[in-house]
């Protein structure tokens, strides 16, 4: 029965490790990551945050919060995978909250209204300004859909997501100015 029950168990350790060992899965965890605020997430968004020189610690915080909330609320679909040898395209729908659109109208208002971010000398205040663009995004709801196509590689009978571009990046942060 002990035989049984190894060999079941074994059949199932393999068998499952062979079903997450598609191009599929693998971009399903990758974007399972963003949504479960996965420890490698929140550390490459804490180095980001931290290399913001133009934010203070309550800013950084805040745009971490920000950021948090759009990646529990990313949503994505696999429309297509093709696999070509050890090369793989999965094509995905993604749609995220849609921060580009409230970037490009707070640099218009700074633009028309640079008067309400000048501090008592008369200078250019950009923590008044990062608090006022830190507060238009954290209001919106706009959302934006992208379809990406992420390319693998297989290696060593392992699938890996091959490097994202800066496009993909920005896409998925929601910041792709289109």
């Amino acid at each position: 029965m002990k035989k049984i029950l190894m060999i079941i168990a074994l059949f199932l350790v393999v068998g499952c490790n062979k079903l997450d060992n598609t191009p599929t899965k693998q971009v399903e965890t990758f974007f399972n990551k963003y949504q479960t605020l996965d420890k490698e997430v929140l550390s490459d968004l804490d180095s980001a945050v931290a290399e913001e020189s133009n934010f203070n610690t309550e800013q950084r915080d805040k745009y971490k919060s920000l950021m948090k909330r759009h990646y529990q609320n990313l949503s994505y679909e696999i429309k297509d995978s093709r696999v070509d040898g050890d090369k793989a395209t999965v094509t995905v729908e993604i749609e995220v909250t849609d921060y580009s659109k409230v970037i490009a109208a707070t640099k218009v208002y700074l633009e028309a209204n640079k008067k309400e971010f000048l501090d008592e000398s008369g200078n250019y205040d950009n923590t008044k300004f990062n608090d006022y663009r830190l507060e238009e995004l954290s209001k919106t709801k706009d959302k934006v859909k992208y379809t990406l196509d992420l390319t693998l590689t297989k290696k060593d009978g392992e699938w890996k997501l091959d490097p994202i571009t800066s496009d993909i990046e920005d896409k998925i942060h929601g910041i792709y100015e289109y």
